[in-house]
């Protein structure tokens, strides 16, 4: 990741962090003052934005290093790390809600009655949901324009809250105005909040995996590279094409045939221009090593 990419993205990550501060400490506070276990629940979750903020915050400065000796494919993998590490946290997460959910509907049932929410539950509620879609809209474009997989993974866990909240909207609705033989309503919707944050986690976990483990880029990007490598003039029959992903960048593996009269001069103009070519579609930070073979080695015609 280049400096400017990194400095917005540095940028984007800090502005969600103090806004989830901001809205942890007020959902905590009208979980308790409202007597909301769904609404506390949502405040324990918005506790764990704030803090895998803080380490995308450190993943993203590593991962901005310019290569070194050690490192000559850059500081990528740090950034799927984190990546990674977010989505672990949101499990976390999904688990503790669910067993909260499930422990006070038991108790609700036993010997721990549940108490109807308070209004300012209902109020810190609606805030919650303007203010995390807000945050999801603003951090997933500015995700996808620095190319950073950690960023994007950040906003999804800002949607996670949204469906959170909406869920504790419901449940605390419900709790409110259905009378006392729905009070369970607060815990339930704890208990579905958790499920959509497990399918969230579940995904963002799961591409992390698949790039740590060096899976290739989508069949249909790798047909795109081919395409784009077929219509470079002087290139022909692009082959063997390995591709992966490291961090926010890409990397390009690629045999191509050229005819077998070009000096090196020549040949290495053609492969210039289906760099720059792959480059314009993949950025400039593209990781690109294209393999040159004479043509009539092929038993194709010079």
């Amino acid at each position: 990741m280049n400096n400017k990419r990194f400095k917005r993205a540095n940028r984007v990550i800090w502005i969600g962090f103090f806004a989830n501060v901001l809205l942890t400490i007020f959902k905590l506070l009208a979980g308790i003052l409202g007597r909301s276990a769904a609404m506390i629940a949502d405040g324990i979750h918005s506790v764990s934005d704030f803090v895998t903020d803080l380490v995308i915050v450190g993943s993203l400065k590593v991962a901005a290093r310019p290569r070194d000796l050690n490192h000559k494919y850059g500081h990528g993998k740090i950034e799927t790390l984190a990546t990674a590490f977010v989505g672990g946290v949101l499990l976390l997460v999904g688990i503790g809600i669910l067993y909260a959910g499930l422990y006070n509907i038991i108790g609700h049932f036993s010997d721990r009655p549940l108490q109807r929410p308070g209004m300012v539950a209902l109020y810190a509620a609606l805030l919650s949901i303007v203010v995390k879609e807000v945050l999801f809209w603003y951090t997933l474009i500015q995700g996808k324009r620095t190319g950073s997989q950690v960023v994007v993974a950040n906003a999804w866990h800002h949607r996670s809250d949204v469906f959170s909240s909406l869920g504790t909207l419901l449940g605390i609705t419900g709790a409110i105005f259905l009378g006392q033989r729905w009070i369970i309503l607060d815990p339930l919707a704890a208990i579905v909040v958790s499920v959509f944050i497990f399918k969230v986690a579940i995904r963002i976990v799961k591409e992390a995996l698949l790039e740590l483990i060096e899976t290739s880029l989508p069949l249909s990007e790798e047909k795109e590279i081919l395409s784009i490598a077929s219509g470079v003039k002087g290139v022909y029959d692009p082959h063997d094409l390995k591709t992966r992903r490291i961090g926010s960048t890409v990397a390009i593996d690629l045999h191509i045939l050229v005819k077998h009269d070009l000096n090196i001069k020549q040949a290495h103009e053609i492969t210039v221009r289906l760099e720059k070519r792959l480059r314009d579609k993949y950025g400039e930070d593209t990781f690109i090593s294209v393999h040159t073979e004479p043509l009539h080695e092929r038993g194709m015609p010079a």
